[in-house]
């Protein structure tokens, strides 16, 4: 499931070309994650391994992760029933 979900975020990265000549590039529904790199290829790699990085913080903080094509990371509670 995680790399489902990896490779659902990956395919919502935006990337642009500064105006230094390297690239950037983000995946909105992440907030504060970004990458750079000299190539698309490496600022997609990078990417992806801040990406991987986010998400295992953001679990072991039980953060709010956001879902992302129906994939959801996040903890549910589970609810006993007390007998009465």
């Amino acid at each position: 499931m995680l790399t489902q979900y990896i490779q659902a975020a990956m395919r919502h990265a935006k990337y642009e070309l500064m105006e230094n000549g390297r690239f950037f590039a983000r995946i909105p529904e992440c907030p504060g994650l970004w990458a750079e790199g000299v190539t698309l290829e490496e600022c997609r790699e990078e990417l992806q391994s801040t990406l991987e990085d986010w998400l295992l913080l953001g679990l072991q903080l039980s953060h709010s992760l956001p879902v992302i094509d129906g994939i959801d990371l996040n903890r549910k509670e589970l609810v006993h029933a007390q007998a009465d």
